[in-house]
């Protein structure tokens, strides 16, 4: 089943992708490699998960603000490829950065949200490295952030 055909049956339409808010590229390209920016939890223009995990934000919000992170993502790499998520060969790295309490010790459970999704999306295929680190604050406040890089044809 095409990763396409995957999102249409998890019911997710991506969305137009985000514009970088600052100095950057939402991706990049080098050979057969995608990299693409930080993806924060926006959906329609709107933030989402505004808040620290351990504090305002509960283990359920953040694993759901990563899962909409890694939307974001597929968004990002629809754009790069024409819209052919096929073309994606191998989802090689993520990598997470949760708004924590200092308490707070879970952050690979609230990643877990965007990996779930690649591999759900892409089966075999979405396997991948990560990181999952704790940060002290994140852009306009958001409880979760996540970048990645692909392998692509």
């Amino acid at each position: 089943m095409s990763a396409n055909s995957r999102l249409a049956e998890l019911g997710i339409t991506l969305p137009t992708p985000v514009a970088p808010a600052a100095s950057y590229v939402a991706y990049l390209r080098s050979d057969d490699y995608l990299f693409i920016a930080g993806q924060v939890p926006i959906t329609g223009g709107e933030v989402k998960y505004i808040g620290r995990l351990g504090e305002s934000l509960s283990l359920e919000e953040g694993v759901a603000a990563a899962r909409l992170c890694g939307i974001n993502i597929l968004s990002q790499v629809s754009a790069a490829l024409g819209g052919d998520l096929d073309r994606v060969v191998s989802c090689i790295r993520l990598g997470g950065f949760v708004n924590a309490t200092p308490a707070f010790t879970e952050h690979p459970k609230v990643i877990n949200g965007a990996s779930d999704l690649m591999l759900e999306v892409f089966g075999p295929v979405g396997k991948h490295a990560r990181a999952a680190v704790g940060v002290a604050s994140l852009p306009r406040g958001v409880g979760v952030e996540v970048d990645a890089i692909f392998r692509v044809r």
